[in-house]
């Protein structure tokens, strides 16, 4: 209680002279009294819930966005399994392509190496044709017809001979028995036997003498 002129009925109390007390029971009916208000509108005092609110359109990009995330990790993903297994294929396409290369080289070695074995048996009867013919005894009759039919089958097998007279002489090829030419230019003076190749395969070189180039 204060008197008229603003001074308390008691001036000696604590209440008021001590300013902590003074502060202490304001604090407390300050309390008191929002506790009353609380007790009144149970919802005073409660923090708003606008700010759990979240806007739905926000809500949706946002969901959208993670959403694009996810999608483009499992994208990434999926791109560096398919560049592995494209990788993969390659190795094994090229793996299978030399496979077949080596195969078909080795198969036809095989070939080649059949078909020369079979000329290499043939090459005296092809040498004794020869030498008939050279004595003109292929003019005519069951022997011409027999070099004929075995010259068309080795045609057909690509067989050549090689080694004539007045042809360049070439080592590779031709295996001299003698050597009468005095010039630096050296062909084929004489054939004592001919050669023969398969494709690019030598079966058996010429035997030869070799002499100077007819002027």
């Amino acid at each position: 209680m204060t008197t008229p002129n603003g001074m308390p009925d008691n001036p000696g109390d604590p209440e008021n002279t001590d300013p902590e007390a003074t502060s202490a029971d304001r604090a407390e009916r300050a309390a008191e009294e929002s506790a009353a208000r609380q007790a009144e509108d149970p919802e005073a005092g409660q923090p708003a819930e606008d700010a759990a609110d979240i806007d739905p359109e926000l809500e949706a990009e946002i969901n959208e966005a993670l959403a694009d995330i996810e999608a483009e990790g499992a994208a990434t993903e999926v791109e560096s399994q398919l560049a592995e297994r494209t990788e993969d294929l390659q190795r094994v396409t090229a793996e299978y392509a030399n496979y077949r290369r080596r195969t078909e080289r080795e198969r036809q070695g095989i070939v080649d190496n059949a078909k020369a074995g079979m000329v290499s048996q043939l090459l005296p009867l092809l040498d004794d044709l020869d030498l008939a013919a050279q004595h003109g005894d292929l003019q005519e009759g069951p022997m011409k017809a027999l070099s004929d039919k075995l010259s068309s089958i080795l045609s057909g097998l690509k067989v050549e001979s090689f080694g004539v007279v007045g042809e360049e002489f070439n080592p590779e090829v031709h295996e001299a028995v003698q050597d009468l030419s005095q010039s630096d230019t050296k062909v084929l003076g004489t054939v004592l036997r001919k050669g023969y190749r398969l494709g690019d395969r030598v079966i058996r070189t010429a035997m030869v003498i070799i002499a100077d180039p007819e002027n």
